[in-house]
């Protein structure tokens, strides 16, 4: 798994995951990344799932607590580009109805507005 995090746009922070959230390092560095955006005062940050094919009960808890910890400081998240599964994973869980999803990066950034 690889986790990118960025400020390249204007007022967003940007966190881009690729391959598997399965459990283990995948799961650290995903929590790393966030926290690398709180710790930056990213009051509105997108998760980018475009390049992740699956995850697991261990990446929703990261996510559970992202969105958690936003919404204490009244910050948004929003996730996008999540694939059929991934969105499975939400869906069963019902966390679909919780987090704010976008089909693009760019609907996710518009969703600021």
């Amino acid at each position: 798994m690889n986790a990118r995090f960025s400020k390249n746009i204007p007022g967003i922070c940007l966190v881009e995951v690729e391959g598997v959230l399965l459990g283990g390092d995948e799961i650290d560095e995903l929590r790393d990344v966030i926290t690398q955006a709180v710790d930056a005062g990213c009051g509105k940050l997108i998760i980018d799932f475009t390049g992740v094919s699956h995850m697991n009960s261990a990446a929703v808890g990261v996510l559970v607590s992202a969105v958690t910890s936003y919404a204490r400081r009244q910050w948004q998240v929003r996730l996008c580009g999540v694939s059929k599964p991934v969105y499975n994973v939400l869906a069963i869980t019902k966390l679909n109805l919780v987090f704010e999803l976008a089909k693009t990066r760019e609907e996710a950034i518009n969703s600021f507005a």
